[in-house]
């Protein structure tokens, strides 16, 4: 069976199941099922396609469903500030508490522009065109997807998915370079 045989075979299978799992994750069927296309790829490249490609795919979607629910305990949405005592990792160490008062300290400051500069080296060290895609659509002037799809030449309907990929990569690439704390306990 051939990549493209498999790809239409399984996609109504992986469509069903990435829309059950999907809710419990909080992330979007579609964003799930990207997530395990890919899995599929890097698979298929690396040891050719699974045996029992059906119960491979329902193991894989809720893989990525448990990392989906596992970024999101450690992903705080921009703009939010955690509360005071509330716990916040990947401040550059283990978990810390927040403090209520507002102004940053020397410490914060320097942690802040450690962690800003690792991320600009990662970010520039990203594969093709993610490094001038993620530059663009976190510019300044908050561009919108047509002003950032002109700037770089691509179509509009692309930008989500390859912003997807690259953060996904970038993601890898500072997690291998930062032991991220693990989560402690089962999860089911």
């Amino acid at each position: 069976m051939t990549s493209s045989d498999l790809l239409i075979a399984l996609r109504p299978l992986l469509a069903a199941e990435a829309a059950a799992e999907a809710y419990g994750t909080g992330v979007e069927p579609a964003d799930l099922e990207q997530s395990v296309w890919v899995r599929l790829l890097e698979r298929s490249r690396q040891a050719g396609p699974p045996a029992a490609p059906a119960a491979w795919l329902r193991a894989a979607v809720r893989t990525e469903g448990r990392l989906a629910r596992r970024r999101a305990l450690h992903e705080v949405p921009y703009g939010a500030a955690a509360p005071a005592g509330h716990r916040v990792a990947g401040t550059g160490g283990p978990a810390v508490e927040r403090a209520a008062d507002p102004s940053p300290g020397v410490e914060d400051r320097v942690l802040v522009a450690e962690t800003c500069r690792a991320v600009r080296t990662a970010v520039a060290r990203l594969p093709g065109r993610c490094p001038g895609l993620l530059a663009a659509m976190l510019s300044p002037k908050d561009p919108t997807y047509r002003e950032v799809a002109g700037e770089l030449g691509i179509s509009q309907g692309s930008l989500g998915p390859t912003r997807s990929r690259c953060l996904g990569c970038l993601r890898r690439m500072l997690l291998a370079e930062v032991a991220a704390p693990e989560l402690r306990g089962k999860e089911r």
